[in-house]
């Protein structure tokens, strides 16, 4: 017996260890899950598929229409530091000597016509004493704002050449996450400068920034100076302006922001047929439906803004609006958020209905309101 294990042990502990080797390998021969981890290769691209080694047609195409500017104002200040001192002014009041010297600055702008209309950032020609623009193919000449709208913080500029490019226009609505974007500018003045990112977001909102939203982020480099020029595609096409940088430092940290031109297009023929923008009005204060204020209105899921005001006799009002009612649609279109159903409002042509529904105390009521036009800036919708 012993001779008989000692002769079959061997080949016996060599299938088990076979047995073993292969239920590691192929686990699901003996209904245990598969340890084998699903990969994706990538397919072998051809030269037509893969991106292209340069932009520069797309430069070509638009650098042309993107200006520099060079803006100066008269500024006026105490000749003396001594003279802000509260109790030097009190002994010698305020007809004090100032100083008044000129104070420079500089940003960039689009040519959007062949008749010489620029769209820039208003934060850049605030205030200017004059403003000149220097064209890509060495012509300066000084513009005139024609208008500017501070609550999306662009101006129109009109200028008088001849022969003059403008910009293609490119359709904001749709790009997509990861296009390719080309920022166009004069950044710290050194000249017309193209830089080079992808989209990395699109309807950004609640920055704190302008009074209405609805930003291009890009990673291009956007610096001091790039204010007012352009964003443009992998084409060459205008899809926004740029505007802001986040930045701790004042220098470009890859997060830069830009108007969409569809946003900017309906500034500039506000501006260029009214000389300024006319917005509609609804004269309430809304805060956005958290799921506390959700509970307490018995809601499940649904959409909705809070009323938190109603401004006295405003269209709000007259329509029947109460505070705490929850606005559910403004014309059919769901209210699910604040800012952009104030934004619908504000396209709203003053004189025109729309229908409201809310729930007030359980019940769905539906109101009509007449749209007001918007009073100036620092009101709410």
């Amino acid at each position: 017996m012993p001779q008989a294990l000692r002769f079959l042990g061997w080949p016996l502990l060599v299938g088990v260890l076979i047995a073993l080797l292969l239920i590691q390998r192929y686990p699901q021969w003996v209904g245990l899950p598969s340890q084998d981890v699903q990969l994706m290769q990538a397919p072998i691209y051809s030269r037509l598929q893969e991106g292209p080694v340069s932009y520069a047609e797309a430069v070509d195409t638009a650098s042309p229409a993107v200006a520099n500017l060079y803006t100066t104002k008269l500024v006026s200040k105490p000749a003396h530091p001594l003279f802000e001192d509260p109790a030097f002014r009190r002994f010698f009041g305020d007809n004090l000597p100032r100083q008044q010297r000129m104070e420079s600055s500089l940003g960039s702008a689009v040519l959007m016509s062949k008749e010489g209309y620029l769209l820039t950032n208003n934060h850049v020609v605030s205030g200017a004493d004059q403003i000149v623009v220097a064209l890509k193919d060495g012509r300066e000449t000084l513009a005139r704002v024609i208008g500017s709208d501070p609550e999306t913080d662009l101006a129109v500029l009109k200028i008088d050449l001849p022969n003059l490019p403008a910009i293609t226009l490119g359709r904001s609505d749709n790009i997509r996450i990861g296009d390719v974007s080309l920022a166009i500018g004069n950044p710290f003045g050194v000249g017309q400068t193209v830089t080079m990112g992808i989209i990395s977001a699109t309807g950004r909102n609640q920055l704190g920034l302008n009074t209405y939203e609805d930003f291009i982020q890009t990673d291009a480099a956007i610096n001091p100076g790039n204010s007012g020029g352009a964003l443009v595609d992998a084409h060459g096409n205008l899809v926004g302006i740029n505007t802001a940088i986040f930045s701790k430092s004042g220098g470009s940290q890859g997060i830069g922001f830009a108007i969409p031109v569809k946003l900017a297009l309906e500034v500039m023929r506000a501006i260029i047929e009214h000389g300024q923008v006319i917005r509609g009005y609804l004269g309430v204060e809304v805060q956005p439906l958290t799921p506390e204020l959700a509970e307490s209105f018995g809601l499940d899921g649904r959409p909705g803004i809070v009323v938190a005001g109603v401004y006295r006799d405003g269209p709000a009002q007259k329509a029947g609006l109460q505070p705490g009612d929850l606005i559910l649609s403004i014309d059919g279109e769901a209210a699910s958020d604040g800012r952009r159903s104030m934004n619908q409002v504000a396209r709203t042509k003053p004189g025109d209905k729309i229908r409201i529904e809310v729930l007030r105390n359980g019940k769905t009521l539906s109101l009509t309101a007449e749209i007001g036009i918007r009073p100036p800036a620092n009101s709410n919708n």
